[in-house]
């Protein structure tokens, strides 16, 4: 890892373990993309930037600027000058134009990783300074008084390339910043495949290839939330690309609102990537002297298919943005209320819940929706977070310390940043909801959003979650919000800066969450959105796992963690055994199958285990147990996708591999059982060739060459739903 600069040159090479990235200054004021790719050496190739240089490229350029600026590789293009390509920059002035011509001015090399005010960011983490580096390039537009500062961090145990932008007025008037994206990169198409991650509630984040044809193609959101419907993702593959095989150019946003992923082929098949806030209901105005922050996007380039991609994620992740105590640590077995009894329960069943968890192995009792205010169903009172002391009698701490005797932890449910219109607070403060003035307001689930971006709604939504926690021995809370944005107004915001409201949004949720951990840094977070509508980079700066969907079929869920998975570590994606038939879908499967899908995440059960069958709580006892054997296996190791039901709609298997290649487990399930079929080939990866591994419970021993090159050979499980779990240890 490293960055280098050829000063006479003008050329930037930012080095990772395995890929570089290159840029260049032509003209002695454009800053041009040149490379991204596998890894190279001296890197001094001015002919990237594809410009001449001499009088007559002079002259051909005055005589014809707009040529040129059409088709030149920018790194982070602006609107205005003739490049009409969507931008990067739209910035407007005081007089109304949208005119923008950011020019080079030079740069700072900078050890380690600077943080991002008031925002989710990568860091450097407990690696010594040395091993990270940050590149700062200076852009300028003078007649605009526009500054910008185009920031690219590496980590030296990363392939990831981290981009950001902060613009800052230096002139004396104001600016108007209508698009400022994260980052933007140009190259020549190579038969590319566009993958994006799409959905709904209850199937999120299911994987989609398409072919990049001319003209735009746009993965967004626009729901204030990153939402159930898209993920901040994009991806280009050349074509044919696999899980092994085929080079991969990812953008993936550390955002938890609005925004755009687009690639857009012009005429020159030359593709631009870019990635960011969204334009629409976007505009901040930059005032004299201030500054604006990008969020950060991640950049990352596989020379060898998505799952090389998906493994650098995966350690990104887990070393340089997921915090607190509970990243590289077991999370407790939980057993979750709501499925097993919705609004209706008092603290005698929670407590039958509580003393039959503790029999089980169990190790946490979360209260879900409907223990505060007169909450007896879905339609009243979100904001009044006093307890329902007729459902919890002698109060919550009563209720907690009762759970702690049983030796369980004890987790409550918020839905902070929402309000019912039947409800005290509401009646209070009704200018307190997202609205515009004169218009009804639009409502979703019964109920309405807080404006968090007024500080003092922000300051009573902390004091009201804290104060619960205060109360008690709560050691994790589930932070919900269960409907997007819409009616976008603020009391607390004047015409010209309402078009701030959305990002202002996000920034607010951002302090109240980091005031949280901060004041209660044992406090296990999981994030949700009505089920795994803010699933997103974002929030895993927070929360060490999120609600994955709400939708806990197994065979949904292959389909969801497969897409989910392909960005974020397995320990990311809270995954619970359900009831059957199935809360969702109605489907029947097999407890083993429920509850070996469930084991690869954040493991816990939403079930009333009051009325399970005593063969159902041998089982939980059994699936605890494989927790605790397996879980700092599947949430440390390395990551590999060996076969996809959605490709192939019959099977799906997916493996997880020690750093030191000592074990492996793999996990099979067969979702459609076929008569007369030749047991099913799972090629094994990432084991030790020369090693020799035993498949546990048996005397059988394999060679990892032998596992990886021509397989393990799966027999057909009688039935539909069937599954396995295989060890592998090495001898």
């Amino acid at each position: 890892m490293g960055i280098r600069i050829y000063e006479k040159e003008q050329i930037f090479q930012i080095d990772t373990p395995n890929t570089t990235y290159l840029m260049g200054v032509t003209r002695g004021k454009y800053l041009g993309h040149m490379y991204y790719g596998p890894r190279i050496g001296d890197a001094n190739g001015s002919y990237l930037l594809r410009t001449a240089a001499g009088p007559a490229a002079d002259h051909a350029f005055q005589k014809d600027k707009l040529g040129f600026m059409e088709g030149f590789a920018f790194e982070y293009p602006a609107w205005g000058v003739g490049d009409y390509r969507d931008p990067a920059l739209r910035v407007r002035d005081a007089g109304g134009h949208q005119v923008c011509e950011p020019v080079y001015e030079g740069y700072t090399l900078l050890n380690g990783k600077p943080v991002l005010p008031d925002m989710p960011a990568t860091f450097a983490g407990n690696t010594p300074e040395g091993a990270a580096q940050t590149l700062v390039i200076t852009l300028r537009d003078p007649l605009l008084g526009l500054k910008l500062l185009l920031r690219y961090s590496v980590f030296g145990d990363s392939d990831a390339v981290i981009r950001s932008v902060t613009a800052v007025n230096e002139g004396s008037e104001p600016l108007y910043l209508e698009k400022i994206l994260s980052a933007s990169i140009d190259m020549d198409n190579d038969h590319f495949q566009l993958i994006s991650l799409h959905g709904c509630w209850g199937r999120e984040r299911r994987i989609e290839s398409r072919p990049v044809s001319h003209g735009k193609h746009i993965v967004s959101s626009l729901r204030g939330e990153t939402s159930h419907q898209m993920q901040p993702f994009m991806a280009l593959a050349s074509n044919g690309t696999s899980q092994k095989d085929g080079d991969v150019y990812a953008m993936h946003f550390v955002y938890s609102g609005n925004f755009i992923a687009e690639a857009e082929m012009d005429f020159q098949d030359s593709v631009r990537l870019s990635l960011g806030i969204h334009p629409d209901s976007f505009e901040w105005v930059l005032a004299p002297g201030e500054q604006f922050e990008t969020p950060e996007t991640v950049l990352v380039y596989s020379a060898h298919g998505l799952g090389e991609m998906t493994r650098t994620f995966h350690s990104l992740y887990r070393n340089h943005l997921m915090r607190g105590k509970y990243v590289h640590r077991k999370r407790p077995i939980l057993v979750n209320n709501w499925e097993a009894t919705y609004f209706d329960f008092d603290d005698d069943k929670l407590m039958a819940i509580a003393r039959e968890a503790r029999r089980l192995g169990i190790e946490m009792l979360v209260m879900d929706d409907g223990w505060f205010g007169k909450r007896n169903n879905d339609e009243c009172a979100l904001g009044d977070w006093q307890v329902n002391e007729e459902k919890l009698r002698g109060g919550l701490k009563s209720l907690v310390d009762r759970v702690n005797a049983e030796g369980l932890k004890f987790g409550i449910w918020f839905e902070p940043e929402m309000v019912s219109p039947d409800s005290d607070l509401y009646r209070a403060h009704p200018d307190w909801a997202v609205q515009v003035p004169g218009r009804p307001i639009s409502m979703a689930r019964f109920q309405y959003v807080l404006d968090l971006t007024r500080r003092e709604v922000e300051e009573y939504v902390y004091e009201q979650v804290a104060s619960v926690l205060r109360s008690a021995n709560i050691e994790y809370v589930k932070w919900d919000m269960n409907r997007p944005l819409a009616d976008l107004g603020s009391f607390g915001l004047d015409a010209g800066h309402m078009g701030e409201f959305s990002h202002r949004y996000v920034l607010a949720l951002y302090r109240l969450q980091e005031r949280l951990i901060r004041e209660f840094p044992d406090l296990l977070l999981e994030n949700c959105s009505g089920g795994g509508g803010r699933f997103d980079p974002g929030m895993l700066y927070y929360s060490p796992h999120i609600w994955t969907s709400d939708d806990m079929d197994p065979v949904e869920r292959l389909l969801i963690q497969e897409g989910t998975a392909l960005l974020y570590p397995l320990s990311a994606m809270g995954s619970h055994v359900c009831v059957v038939p199935n809360h969702t879908v109605g489907r029947v499967t097999p407890f083993d199958t429920r509850a070996r899908v469930a084991l690869t995440g954040a493991f816990g059960y939403q079930l009333d285990i009051t009325r399970l069958s005593d063969e159902d709580k041998q089982k939980v006892i059994f699936y605890n147990q494989e927790y605790h054997r397996y879980n700092d296996l599947l949430r440390e190791g390395t990551y590999y996708r060996i076969a996809s039901y959605r490709e192939n709609n019959m099977y799906d298997c997916w493996q997880v591999v020690s750093e030191d290649k000592s074990e492996c487990l793999v996990t099979y399930v067969q979702v459609r059982y076929q008569p007369f079929w030749n047991p099913r080939r799972l090629k094994l990866e990432g084991l030790d060739p020369d090693a020799r591994y035993r498949l546990e419970g048996t005397d059988q021993i394999y060679s990892g060459g032998l596992l990886m090159h021509a397989g393990y050979l799966q027999n057909m499980i009688f039935g539909d739903y069937g599954s396995a779990m295989l060890h592998f240890v090495k001898e």
